[in-house]
């Protein structure tokens, strides 16, 4: 069985980003690009992955993790060199190496697989990816013989006249004979006017000594984009958005307006869902089925159940179950928990809580480090204070409990099961269960008071 091997690109700096953020860190459709290719190449299936790190190594290595080894790059001197890094990794072993950039976060794992076969039917020591674009100017050109196999690879300022009119081009990736390229990148000189090592050198040298050189072509000239800018990361962006947006739509997602709509990479939508528009889906988030999301709803990394509605609100890193209504305008934040058949209402701010199934906090309520029942109803206006300057307190609320409107419950502290809270208390103490607990100053009119103070 013949091994693949891969080895991705991403020492480089890109100083045209402007960026403090190293270049292939930065997010299309809610991901860094590397991350992107690494994924891909994972997908594929291939039997090691080695990356390529100079600039921001640490950052790289902690965002792709253990999905691929590293080999430092300390010295930017060109594409050929940077391969040449992975030798300890890879050299000697037999196989087909891929050599990626870690910006081109648009090529599909289904055109890798089709130039991996393509490299395999001709026998080929090495295989380029090639796009066509309508115009091809200042594009490096792939120039075939009769054979149809690769003679050269001719830049812009090189080719002749008619060698111009070609337009097919390197994209920079290939597919190389594992042994073959590390022993022809010792051959790779750097007498150019920049000094540098480049890979497509290992191509003349092999052309050179007859080995077949061949070339495939993806349908999708938009896959060989390299991210080298902010311009070109925003084409990417849109590129990208359109595909996933189409993928959920082919998958039963009700999608009300596309150009309002945005879907992260990772998000997982299940059929019948409506997206309205405005709705922002960012990280891993999973949405179940027939739910209703928007408008201008914003959820990330999150779960939601099926059937529940997220009406004009903002979900963070927190799980709602089925059938659970959420809005308008609630805020759920960090480690929140909602239950099956819940309500979340007008203008309430859920933080760090538990709420169980058929639990309602209807409005204008803030419920933070909290742990409430099933069947729980929290009045309009009710707060949780859980901070006393320096620590958290929890509250708990236990399950068929009744929280009357404009209450504060002063953590730590316990509302018993099925226990009630008159409207306008403060409590600081534990509530048995199936009390009724009243903690308020006793009212007390003073008969014309009023009509005094007008006078004055």
């Amino acid at each position: 069985m013949s091994h693949t091997y891969a080895v991705v690109l991403a020492a480089g700096q890109g100083t045209r980003m402007k960026s403090k953020l190293y270049k292939v860190l930065h997010p299309v459709c809610g991901k860094p690009m590397v991350e992107h290719v690494v994924d891909m190449i994972s997908d594929l299936g291939v039997t090691q992955t080695v990356t390529i790190v100079g600039h921001g190594a640490e950052k790289v290595q902690e965002t792709l993790g253990e999905r691929t080894s590293y080999a430092l790059q300390s010295e930017q001197l060109g594409t050929a060199h940077a391969v040449m890094q992975a030798e300890s990794e890879l050299a000697g072993k037999k196989g087909t190496t891929i050599v990626i950039c870690g910006d081109t976060p648009l090529i599909k794992k289904e055109t890798m697989e089709a130039l991996l076969a393509h490299h395999q039917e001709t026998k080929a020591k090495a295989t380029i990816l090639t796009g066509k674009p309508s115009n091809p100017t200042g594009y490096g050109r792939i120039i075939r013989g009769e054979d149809g196999f690769v003679k050269r690879i001719v830049e812009q300022k090189d080719a002749t006249a008619e060698e111009q009119k070609v337009n097919e081009i390197n994209s920079g990736t290939y597919c190389f004979d594992n042994e073959l390229l590390f022993d022809l990148l010792k051959k790779v000189d750097n007498s150019n006017a920049q000094g540098e090592y480049y890979l497509p050198d290992v191509i003349e040298l092999l052309t050179q000594q007859n080995d077949i050189v061949s070339a495939y072509a993806t349908d999708d000239f938009d896959e060989t984009l390299g991210v080298n800018d902010r311009i070109a990361l925003s084409e990417a962006e849109t590129i990208m958005q359109a595909r996933i947006l189409e993928k959920h739509m082919r998958a039963g997602v009700t999608i009300t307006n596309i150009a309002s709509t945005k879907i992260s990479a990772d998000a997982v939508i299940g059929s019948d869902t409506v997206l309205l528009q405005g709705v922002t889906i960012d990280g891993k988030t999973v949405i179940g089925e027939e739910c209703t999301i928007g408008p201008n709803s914003h959820i990330t990394t999150s779960q939601i159940g099926d059937r529940t509605t997220v009406h004009s609100s903002v979900v963070t890193t927190s799980s709602v179950g089925n059938d659970t209504a959420v809005g308008p305008f609630a805020h759920i934040r960090p480690d929140s928990s909602i239950g099956n058949e819940a309500k979340i209402g007008n203008f309430v701010e859920i933080k760090k809580t538990q709420l169980g199934n058929q639990s309602k906090v209807s409005h204008l309520s803030y419920i933070g480090d909290a742990e409430v029942g099933e069947r729980v109803n929290i009045g309009c206006g009710t707060i949780t204070v859980n901070y006393d300057g320096k620590n958290k307190f929890v509250t708990k609320i236990e399950s068929d409990a009744f929280v009357g409107c404009n209450s504060n419950l002063i953590a730590p502290v316990t509302i018993g099961e099925g226990a009630y809270v008159a409207a306008g208390s403060t409590i600081n103490k534990e509530v048995p269960k199936d009390a009724l607990a009243i903690a308020r100053a006793k009212q007390e009119n003073k008969e014309g008071y009023a009509a005094k103070l007008k006078r004055k």
